[in-house]
């Protein structure tokens, strides 16, 4: 049995290069009425967006959920964590791919240590659904303990 299934619609208008996507019945409805462009993807969001983006929220929402659990059970919470995913969409043998995921995690976390806390970050690596479903691209993660 699945512990959750979301959904999401884009219905396309026009080319590739003048058409528009718009997202509808998103499970949530946060994302309905968004619009999507090959233009947002690749050269400049425009007040549109783009998979790559929807991708890196889902990333950095997903890393921040798996380092949480993870310095709980250290019995370390985080006061904070920022997660900030870059998801870089290259060229790869004539295709458009989705080749990296790059986290960039900022935490405050009083009484851990570089050590613990690193050890503590690739737990959470290992975790991350999304980082899973990425499998195949290059994933890095730059974390460091910020002082409050």
């Amino acid at each position: 049995m699945s512990i959750a299934v979301r959904s999401a619609q884009t219905t396309w208008a026009g080319s590739l290069a003048a058409g528009v996507g718009t997202l509808s019945n998103s499970s949530s409805g946060v994302l309905d009425d968004q619009k999507v462009t090959w233009a947002a993807r690749t050269e400049g969001p425009g007040g549109k967006t783009s998979p790559e983006e929807l991708a890196a929220a889902a990333h950095s929402s997903c890393y921040s959920m798996a380092l949480s659990l993870k310095l709980g059970e250290n019995q370390t919470p985080a006061q904070q964590l920022t997660v900030t995913a870059s998801v870089t969409l290259d060229e790869v043998d004539g295709a458009p791919t989705v080749t990296t995921s790059a986290l960039r995690v900022r935490a405050q976390v009083p009484g851990l240590d570089e050590a613990g806390f690193a050890k503590v970050v690739d737990d959470a690596s290992a975790l991350c659904p999304i980082s899973r479903l990425f499998a195949g691209a290059t994933i890095t993660v730059d974390a460091a303990l910020e002082t409050a």
